[in-house]
């Protein structure tokens, strides 16, 4: 199946100019969330870049092994430790008919570091010194130290923005009609409804099947479910696990189940005063939690203890590590220790963006009430959660999801660890010197090293309390052709076609 996926992703780089049916049909996805921009340096979430995958382009792709596949690159070489050059491949279009060039790429990384954008993965990609380009085609980046994983920052973010649309129609513009590069156009986008795009036949690597593809927004799981029962929908996520059984024996749907990138957490505000920045209150936190509880019986066996987050798709992954155990005793000794045994805090969780978010967040709240702690427990709509969360104004506890960033560690340690990070909750100078030791280095042994280092510490500090790694269950009507869910919850949908 994999092997499958790969070997397809290779043809289209072969045979670009591949002649292909024209587009038809209609694909309808129905994910758990809405966009919250449609320029895809300013949103975070995997959701959002499912959209950005089918409007945009990168330089590089993962593939499901997690090794970068070229895209809009097609070559690249170091020609210094802090200096690598990539050649582009030619004669692609903007959905306008403007040719992606060298230019297009300098732009789309500046826009990436320019403050303003706001973006959430832009400390990602402060290594970056400058931007050169040699011609129409190739381009040299300098970064400030040796950066092993710069291809794979690529694959994983900067999609390529058109600068000369931008600049003569205006951001603003720009924000309402958004073009790019990819296999789909944009037509619309209804917020909290739809978000509609359509073939571009000019593709690169020749014209996609479909002929529309529909987004809807649908939090409720069961409201997912009986869309895709109904027919109305083609595509859904985050099947509930107790329905698993149920709907893999319903004609016309198929059941695509993967273990995930995604490690699900609760997150911690450190940086307010108060009892959450001691240590003792963040480990009881973790104790008073019946993780293997929550598995078998809210996510009917769907998911995988874990000690830190990062799971074991991560280079850096420590096996060795163990992840704290249910200790209810141990939680309220260590409340009393700290002087909080009448702590109380809140509970935020999203609803419909993780599976079971809003049942697994009642039961934590449950289990922190059976050690004393009071839980002021509330249900969050997504988009103002995460405005609140990445503008650091996140109250006490929150459950959030960690997904599948680079295949590194170093993805998900500098995004929560790195103090300037969007999404840092919890500062400790010595982690962050090590992640940055580890980010520079060019030995993999120094970097396993470096990182099972910097995992006990963060197990020890419990800057979080540590959940589980999420199984995904898809529901995928069988009128939908060669659509495969991956451990990273991104789907491309330039080879997917639908029967009538």
């Amino acid at each position: 199946m994999k092997k499958y996926l790969l070997a397809s992703i290779i043809v289209c780089f072969l045979f670009p100019g591949w002649v292909l049916a024209a587009p038809k049909g209609k694909l309808t996805i129905a994910q758990g969330t809405d966009l919250t921009s449609l320029d895809p340096a300013r949103h975070g979430t995997t959701s959002e870049m499912n959209y950005d995958n089918a409007v945009f382009d990168k330089l590089y792709i993962f593939d499901v092994q997690g090794n970068p596949v070229p895209r809009l690159a097609v070559s690249h070489k170091m020609i210094n430790p802090t200096t690598w050059e990539f050649k582009l491949r030619r004669g692609i279009k903007f959905h306008n008919g403007d040719p992606v060039t060298a230019t297009d790429v300098k732009f789309s990384i500046e826009h990436y570091l320019d403050p303003k954008t706001k973006s959430p993965f832009a400390s990602f990609f402060k290594i970056i010194k400058e931007v050169k380009i040699i011609d129409d085609y190739t381009i040299q980046v300098t970064t400030d130290k040796s950066d092993p994983l710069l291809q794979k920052r690529f694959a994983f973010q900067i999609f390529i923005l058109p600068s000369k649309y931008v600049k003569e129609k205006g951001y603003e513009h720009f924000l309402k009609q958004p073009i790019g590069c990819g296999p789909f156009k944009f037509v619309e986008w209804v917020r909290a409804d739809r978000l509609v795009l359509e073939a571009y036949e000019d593709y690169w690597a020749g014209p996609p099947l479909i002929k529309t593809v529909v987004f809807r927004p649908i939090p409720e799981d069961t409201t997912r479910l009986a869309e895709l029962q109904t027919g109305m929908v083609d595509i859904i996520v985050n099947i509930p696990p107790f329905l698993v059984n149920q709907l893999k024996g319903q004609p016309g749907i198929d059941v695509q189940s993967v273990p995930s990138g995604r490690v699900i957490l609760l997150y911690i505000n450190t940086l307010a005063p108060g009892p959450l920045q001691d240590k003792r209150v963040r480990q009881a936190l973790n104790y008073a939690v019946d993780k293997k509880t929550i598995i078998d019986k809210v996510l009917m066996g769907s998911g995988f203890q874990m000690a830190i987050n990062v799971p074991p798709y991560d280079f850096g992954y420590d096996p060795a590590l163990k992840p704290y155990s249910y200790d209810p005793e141990k939680a309220k000794k260590l409340l009393a220790e700290a002087g909080y045994k009448d702590l109380k805090v809140v509970l935020n969780s999203p609803s419909g963006r993780y599976v079971m978010d809003k049942q697994v967040a009642e039961a934590i709240a449950g289990m922190y009430e059976k050690v004393g702690i009071k839980v002021d427990f509330k249900i969050r709509e997504w988009g103002d959660y995460v405005k609140d969360l990445l503008g650091k104004k996140l109250v006490d506890t929150g459950l959030i999801g960690s997904g599948l960033v680079m295949y590194d560690a170093d993805g998900r340690l500098s995004l929560y660890f790195i103090k300037d990070s969007a999404f840092c909750y919890y500062a400790d100078p010595e982690i962050e010197k090590w992640i940055i030791e580890a980010r520079y280095s060019m030995e993999d042994k120094i970097r396993k090293e470096l990182y099972s280092r910097i995992s006990k510490k963060i197990f020890e500090e419990a800057p979080f309390v540590f959940l589980y790694q999420q199984q995904d269950h898809w529901g995928v009507s069988k009128k939908v052709k060669d659509f495969q869910a991956r451990g990273d919850e991104l789907f491309y949908l330039y080879r997917v076609s639908v029967e009538k």
